[in-house]
């Protein structure tokens, strides 16, 4: 069920809790082993004390085999290099307004950020090299507003930009880009970096910014969207993503950044991170982690539910030991399993299976759920509820009348999810003349008519 798992000896939960770290971290260097990440970072993360770190993690990445592209922001270098020579400019709907008089120094500001950045991958091992590869055009004149030398990105020269990364040199993208005949624009770097990221077909986009991801304090939250401990927003569907905006009209502003990221999903990118860049292993932890942090968009299957195979065995036996030792489970053997494999289904994030459950059939046209159990990381993805849900509709579709349960500890939570309490006289008889009445479970049924 869904509950805490057992307490344990400290130094064995340590143990095991290292393990599984080190498992993953294997998974995943396979999984993105020749991948490309394009991480866009905000100016404000490059002026923070931890943006040396920021580096070297990049840099791990880079020793890993995962080619990385960078988008790094330079609004507040703008905006001093112009105020320090006086140049006018405005703000309309976001865009920076300035005269083609202000582009040398919007390109001084924009190339001075990215020589940084440069600067700083070399003093950790990494070749990087700043290019021209972004083609733009002059946003012109919308609703009587001139925009002047504020442009808007139409294309990544992709051949050059992949021979980069082909060579093991990192890409750098100032927000700077030149139309057919050379002139030169100023362009979102937010932009830029969904830009670079779909037309490199990217697996990720990630936005490395000064806040701690999305909260649910702050937004009006459809139910169907999980809230991680602590209140966060910590994934989106793209139909989940749709709700939510739906759900929080006239706040374009403040979802910016989730607008972004479902224009990159819908593009192509299986999966847009939103990440406090000040946060210490921030990048290694989204990478290299099941649960990650901050706000992930996905366009890929995420965490999906499918058949058992024999493969799995292992972890549905290490996630039930727990829950078993505390008496809400029945133990079960590894050859229990094989003989009942096609009986469970299992949740799984990134070929890693962390929930299991099963449907029992019986003649009556009933049918039994057993074995739930979920990994006491992703109880807040409300995995439990969605395995029964499919259950239900698994026995629905196989024509059976009823579904039950028998449970020691956890009546409270099937009551929640629609299940009423019942005798003995209920069960199938082969389930009846096999109730232990020592253990004294509970019944509970939920009609599927």
């Amino acid at each position: 069920m869904e509950q805490e798992h057992p307490r344990e000896h400290p130094n064995v939960t340590e143990y095991r809790d290292r393990v599984e770290t080190i498992r993953e971290v294997f998974s995943y260097l396979k999984q993105f082993r020749g991948t490309t990440f394009v991480v866009r970072i905000d100016n404000t993360v490059l002026d923070d004390p931890l943006f040396a770190v920021v580096v070297k993690d990049l840099s791990l990445l880079h020793e890993a085999g995962i080619r990385v592209a960078l988008v790094p922001s330079a609004k507040e270098r703008i905006d001093e290099v112009l105020r320090r020579y006086e140049v006018p400019y405005t703000v309309i709907n976001g865009v920076r307004v300035t005269s083609e008089e202000a582009i040398p120094f919007i390109k001084m500001a924009a190339f001075d950020v990215s020589n940084r950045v440069m600067t700083m991958l070399s003093a950790n091992g990494m070749t990087a090299v700043i290019g021209n590869w972004v083609r733009a055009r002059g946003i012109g004149v919308i609703e009587g507003v001139d925009y002047q030398s504020a442009g808007l990105v139409e294309s990544v020269r992709v051949d050059t930009v992949r021979k980069v990364l082909d060579d093991g040199v990192v890409p750098i993208f100032p927000c700077i880009g030149w139309s057919s005949v050379g002139t030169p624009y100023n362009i979102s770097s937010n932009e830029l970096a969904v830009v670079v990221a779909t037309s490199l077909a990217a697996e990720k986009l990630i936005f490395l910014t000064a806040r701690a991801g999305f909260s649910a304090e702050a937004f009006a939250v459809p139910e169907t969207i999980p809230i991680a401990p602590g209140g966060g927003l910590a994934n989106f569907s793209l139909p989940d993503l749709d709700a939510f905006f739906a759900a929080n009209p006239g706040r374009e502003a403040d979802l910016e950044l989730l607008q972004r990221a479902r224009r990159a999903c819908a593009g192509g990118v299986e999966r847009v991170h939103i990440l406090d860049g000040r946060s210490e292993g921030v990048i290694l932890k989204e990478t290299f982690s099941n649960l990650g942090s901050g706000t992930m968009v996905y366009s890929n299957r995420y965490g999906g539910i499918r058949a058992m195979t024999m493969n799995d065995i292992s972890d549905v036996l290490r996630m039930m030991r727990p829950l078993v030792d505390r008496g809400i489970l029945l133990p079960r053997t590894e050859s229990q399993l094989e003989g009942i494999l096609q009986d469970f289904i299992v949740f799984e994030v990134d070929d890693s299976v962390h929930a299991c459950a099963a449907l029992h059939e019986f003649p009556e046209k009933v049918g039994e759920i057993a074995g739930i159990a979920v990994d006491e990381h992703f109880l807040h993805l409300g995995v439990g509820p969605k395995l029964v849900d499919y259950l239900c509709e698994r026995a629905r579709r196989r024509g059976l009348s009823s579904v039950f349960v028998l449970t020691t500890q956890t009546a409270d939570w099937f009551q929640k999810l629609g299940f009423i309490e019942a005798d003995p006289a209920a069960l199938p008889e082969k389930k009846r003349l096999s109730y232990n009445l020592q253990r004294k479970s509970r019944i509970f049924v939920k009609s599927l008519s």
